[in-house]
C-alpha cells in the first residue's frame, strides 16, 4: 500500500511547473526554449510519478483506493480524492498523453509560448482531478474548470474561425453542465452528503431518478459528444492547435463516458434502464449519420473529428448495455480511442506544419517521398478501422458482445458503422499517401523528424500492444466493473418488487 498522498501529488504536480515558469520573461528564443523544457519536464515527471498509481493498484478490490479525506468547504463537502479500476488508467492515460502534446507543439506554437505551455499544464491538473474527485462537489469543479484552459488553447493558438469555435465549444459544453449542477443541488439535499462512495450506497427515489438522469445526461451527451449536440466538436478540432485537438480527442471526451459510467449508471439505475433505448437510438444515429458526414469532409481534421463522433456512439452503446463485456468495452474503446484518434490528429499535424493545409485534395503520393509517415499512419488508420491486432479492435468487439446481449438490433445497426469506418478511413488514406506525387509543392517534402518520431513510435507500440495483449487493462478494470454491474442489475431487479410492496 502506498502511504503518502499520491494523488494530490500526481493531480497539482503540473502547478509546480507553472509556477516556475510564471516568473521567465518570454522575450527571447532562450527564454521560450527554458519554458518549453519546464513544461516539458514536469508532464514526464507527472507521468512517471502516476505509474506508481498503477503499480500500487490492487486489481482484485473493487472499491476506492489510495483515498485521501480531509475536511475542506465545511457543511459535508470534503477534499475526497481516491481511484478505482475505472478512474485509475485515465489518469494514466491523461499524465502519458501531456508530454506529447508539449512535444508536438515544440516547434509549431511560437506566439506567447508561455501562456501556452501554462493553459496546459492547468489543464493536466484539472482533468486528473476529475478522474480521482471522490466528492461530487470537487468533481463539478474539476469537471467545469477543465472549459477554461480549453477554451482558450483554442481561441488564442487556433485557426481562422478560433473565437468562434471556443465560444460555440464553451456555451454547449456549460450549458448541460448548469443542469448537473442544479441535480448536485438536489442529490446533496436527498441524500445529506456530497461523497461520491456515499452516495453510491444511497437508493434515489425512483420518481426522483428520471430528472436527475437527464441533468447529468444533458452534461456528459454533450462532453462525449452524442447527437445532436455534437456539432460543436468538428468546430472545435478545425480551429484548434494539434496538440489541442490531441488533448480534446485524447481526454476530455472521455469525461462524458466517464461521468456515465461514474454517475448515470450506478446513483441512477432505474432511469438508466428506462432510457437505455434512448440512448441505443441516439448511439446507432451516431455511429451511422457521422460515419457518413466524414465520407463527405474536405478537410483532414473535419474527417477525423467526425469518426471521434462515431467511435463515442460505441461507447455510450457499451456503457447502457449494463453488462460487463459492454462496460468494459466502453472503457477499453475509450482508452484505445485516446491513444489512436490522438495519433491521428499528430499525424496531420505533421503534414500541416509542413504544408500549412489541412485540404485532403492538397495531398496525394506521400508514401514517394515520406515512407515511414506512411507506414505510421496506415497502423493508426487500421486501428481506427478497428482491424483485429490493433486496440480498436478490441474495444468495438467487446461493446458489440455487450450489446448484443442486451439489445440484437442495436447490435446490427451499430455493425454497419464498422464497415462505413473502413470506407472513410480507407479514402482518406488512399487520397493522401497513395496515387502518383503530381503535385510539385510535395516534391521537397520531408520525412518524420528525430522529435516527431518519439512522438508516434511509442503510441504505436501501444496500439499494437494492447491490440495483441489488453489484459492489463482488463485486470485492473474487471473487479470494478463486476461490482458496477452486479449492484446496477440488483437495484433493477429489486424495483418491481419495491413499486408492488408500496
Amino acid at each position: 500500500m502506498i502511504d503518502w498522498p499520491i494523488l494530490s501529488l500526481v493531480t497539482f504536480a503540473p502547478l509546480v511547473g507553472v509556477l516556475i515558469i510564471l516568473p521567465i520573461k518570454d522575450d527571447n528564443a532562450l527564454a521560450r526554449r527554458n519554458i518549453r523544457n519546464v513544461a516539458l519536464w514536469t508532464t514526464v515527471i507527472t507521468f512517471v510519478v502516476s505509474l506508481f498509481i498503477w503499480i500500487g493498484f490492487d486489481p482484485s478490490n473493487p472499491g476506492f483506493q489510495m483515498v485521501e479525506d480531509s475536511d475542506w468547504v465545511g457543511s459535508g463537502i470534503r477534499y475526497h480524492m481516491g481511484v478505482d479500476g475505472i478512474s485509475m488508467l485515465f489518469v494514466i492515460l491523461t499524465t502519458f498523453l501531456m508530454p506529447i502534446c508539449i512535444l508536438a507543439s515544440w516547434e509549431s506554437v511560437q506566439a506567447r509560448v508561455k501562456e501556452y505551455m501554462i493553459a496546459f499544464l492547468v489543464l493536466e491538473t484539472l482533468v486528473v482531478g476529475v478522474f480521482c474527485a471522490l466528492d461530487i462537489v470537487l468533481f463539478y469543479i474539476f469537471f467545469e474548470g477543465s472549459l477554461i484552459p480549453m477554451f482558450l488553447i483554442i481561441g488564442v493558438w487556433g485557426g481562422k474561425r478560433r473565437v468562434y469555435a471556443s465560444y460555440k465549444f464553451f456555451l454547449y459544453t456549460f450549458l448541460g453542465s448548469v443542469l448537473m449542477l442544479i441535480a448536485i443541488m438536489a442529490m446533496y439535499w436527498d441524500a445529506g452528503t456530497s461523497s461520491i462512495p456515499e452516495l453510491l450506497q444511497h437508493p434515489f427515489p425512483a420518481a426522483m431518478q428520471p430528472w436527475l438522469w437527464f441533468a447529468f445526461f444533458a452534461s456528459f451527451a454533450v462532453k462525449m459528444p452524442m447527437w445532436p449536440v455534437h456539432t460543436w466538436l468538428p468546430d472545435a478540432h478545425v480551429e484548434a492547435p494539434t496538440a489541442g485537438s490531441v488533448i480534446l480527442a485524447g481526454i476530455l471526451l472521455k469525461l462524458g463516458g466517464y461521468g456515465f459510467i461514474r454517475f448515470s449508471l450506478p446513483m441512477f439505475p432505474l432511469a438508466s434502464a428506462d432510457f437505455a433505448p434512448l440512448v441505443y437510438t441516439l448511439s446507432v444515429l451516431a455511429i451511422v449519420y457521422t460515419s457518413l458526414v466524414a465520407l463527405m469532409q474536405e478537410d483532414i481534421k473535419k474527417l477525423i473529428a467526425y469518426s471521434s463522433v462515431a467511435h463515442m456512439g460505441f461507447v455510450t452503446m457499451g456503457i447502457f448495455a449494463a453488462n460487463a463485456q459492454g462496460v468494459q468495452g466502453a472503457i477499453f474503446q475509450m482508452l484505445s480511442h485516446g491513444l489512436v484518434s490522438g495519433a491521428l490528429f499528430l499525424c496531420v499535424g505533421v503534414v500541416y506544419d509542413r504544408m500549412h493545409t489541412r485540404e485532403i485534395a492538397a495531398y496525394g503520393g506521400l508514401v514517394n517521398r515520406m515512407p515511414h509517415y506512411a507506414t505510421v499512419m496506415l497502423i493508426f488508420t487500421m486501428a481506427n478501422v478497428g482491424l483485429p491486432g490493433t486496440s480498436g479492435f478490441v474495444g468495438e468487439f467487446l461493446t458489440m458482445m455487450g450489446v448484443y446481449q442486451a439489445n440484437t438490433w442495436v447490435a446490427v445497426f451499430a455493425a454497419t458503422g464498422v464497415i462505413f469506418s473502413a470506407a472513410y478511413a480507407l479514402w482518406l488514406y488512399r487520397r493522401v499517401i497513395w496515387g502518383v506525387l503530381d503535385k510539385d509543392s510535395l516534391r521537397s517534402i520531408l520525412d518524420l523528424s528525430g522529435r516527431e518520431k518519439l512522438l508516434l513510435y511509442p503510441l504505436v507500440a501501444l496500439v499494437i500492444f494492447f491490440g495483441v495483449y489488453p489484459m492489463p487493462v482488463f485486470n485492473a478494470t474487471a473487479a470494478s466493473v463486476e461490482a458496477l454491474v452486479n449492484s446496477y442489475s440488483a437495484a433493477v431487479h429489486a424495483a418491481p418488487a419495491l413499486a408492488s410492496a408500496h
